[in-house]
């Protein structure tokens, strides 16, 4: 596995720290893995409501409702093999 070496304030530092201490990670390293996790969901949610605006471009007219965008967002997540995000 690749090793880097990232700055980070004193803040951050303490926060990272009182993760561990948690006892949720075992390290700050885990908890910056988790956090990129997170961050790949969102953009994959992010990508999917674009793709299904970009697609609803494309239908006949009509307005689909939040129901409707929710749905069709959550089945695309579904079919990519990303896990389910709360919409």
């Amino acid at each position: 596995m690749p090793r880097r070496s990232i700055s980070i304030t004193d803040t951050h530092d303490e926060w990272l720290k009182a993760q561990v201490a948690s006892g949720q990670y075992r390290s700050e390293s885990e908890v910056i893995s988790d956090l990129i996790r997170e961050q790949q969901q969102r953009d994959a949610g992010v990508e999917a409501i674009r793709l299904a605006m970009a697609e609803d471009e494309q239908c006949a007219p009509g307005t689909p409702t939040p129901d409707d965008i929710r749905t069709a967002v959550q089945g695309r997540l579904r079919k990519s093999g990303s896990p389910p995000m709360p919409l």
